[in-house]
């Protein structure tokens, strides 16, 4: 028998990987400098994480500022809080560790405007929970970083894309020389705010055209309410890059995510095609921030992240969609069947890589 107040050794190893997805976080991706200021902004459920990302912050020698959005604001947020974008301002460094409410993307969207101008390294953890902080935040990023790199060259110069998976998805996507591939594996810097765990390769596509069926997650807060849909797929069938008509047998989850992607005038149309690149994520949890960087593809409708990719719309929603097992074509060369990557089209070998892709 343990004494009271004591944990047991299985709670005792969850609190240590806690504490090394923090650190990674901290000292790995952001590279926490003594003296730097930091912002870490975080709600009532990521309280314990937080408390293990100011242990961090501490020990790497920031100046650290935290702020529990309850207590700046009611929640759903309209605005993100004025103290918080006051506290971005002069920081180096900043932590976003909150759920995602319905409603909210406008205040997280003028939070990175913020990240932007001032150019912080930000890490995004939307989302976040203490199962994403013991498994994808556990990975080696540095590798991740490498194969995100290797993927990123290959991908320049490419004109099309081509995309199966067994559920049904065939996607033509047409890439335009003025719109850039963006890297985010983890390892972030000024120039480019990250989601954590990263590992994801992305651009805004030129043009889509094809049947999208969505049999892994759909983003922002109906993940969390619709969960891993490999038994109540979504179907979308796009044209010109608009999507054209919405189907499930989960009519909830259908209507939804209609209303969802006419917010705007741009809601419904294909704003970013991305590559998962996180070799530590294995299977999907029903948790967009890490199920979108398990090796893969997933495009997403809506803000196509022009200050990155050169993208010229905008707006104000931006919504992931998870597919799984996709095969995918680069100008009719193959580099991944069922998820897995070629590594021999990559210029890139590791032992981790070869292991994961089962080569």
């Amino acid at each position: 028998m343990r004494k009271p107040g004591t944990l047991s050794g299985e709670e005792e190893s969850a609190n240590e990987k806690l504490a090394a997805g923090a650190r990674n976080a901290v000292v790995t991706c952001l590279n926490v400098r003594q003296g730097e200021k930091a912002v870490l902004i975080f709600d009532r459920e990521s309280q314990t994480i937080a408390h293990h990302f100011q242990q961090q912050l501490e020990r790497a020698g920031a100046q650290w500022n935290a702020f529990l959005l309850e207590a700046e604001a009611l929640r759903p947020l309209t605005h993100m809080p004025e103290s918080i974008l006051t506290a971005l301002a002069t920081a180096d460094v900043s932590i976003f560790a909150a759920r995602a409410l319905p409603g909210e993307l406008t205040a997280r969207m003028e939070m990175m405007q913020v990240v932007n101008h001032h150019g912080i390294r930000h890490a995004h953890m939307v989302n976040i929970s203490e199962k994403i902080m013991r498994q994808g935040m556990q990975a080696d990023f540095q590798e991740i970083d490498a194969l995100s790199t290797a993927l990123w060259k290959r991908l320049q110069g490419v004109k099309t894309i081509r995309v199966t998976t067994p559920a049904g998805t065939d996607l033509r996507v047409q890439l335009s020389p003025q719109l850039r591939w963006v890297k985010t594996s983890g390892i972030i810097s000024p120039q480019k705010w990250g989601n954590l765990p990263g590992g994801e390769v992305f651009t805004s596509p030129a043009k889509v055209d094809g049947r999208l069926v969505v049999d892994g997650v759909v983003g922002d807060y109906l993940c969390e309410k619709y969960g891993i849909l490999s038994h109540t797929p979504l179907i979308l069938d796009i044209k010109n890059s608009r999507i054209q008509h919405i189907q499930s047998v989960h009519e909830d989850l259908a209507q939804e995510f209609a209303t969802y992607v006419t917010t705007d005038e741009n809601s419904n149309r294909a704003g970013e095609f991305a590559f998962g690149t996180n070799l530590a994520v294995t299977e999907l949890i029903g948790e967009i921030l890490q199920d979108e960087k398990r090796p893969g593809i997933h495009v997403a409708f809506g803000h196509p992240y022009g200050e990155h990719t050169g993208q010229s719309w905008t707006s104000r929603t931006h919504i992931d969609c998870v597919i799984q097992e996709a095969s995918v074509w680069l100008d009719e060369v193959k580099i991944m069947t069922a998820g897995k990557f070629h590594r021999e089209e990559l210029d890139w070998v590791s032992g981790s890589f070869a292991e994961v892709n089962g080569k």
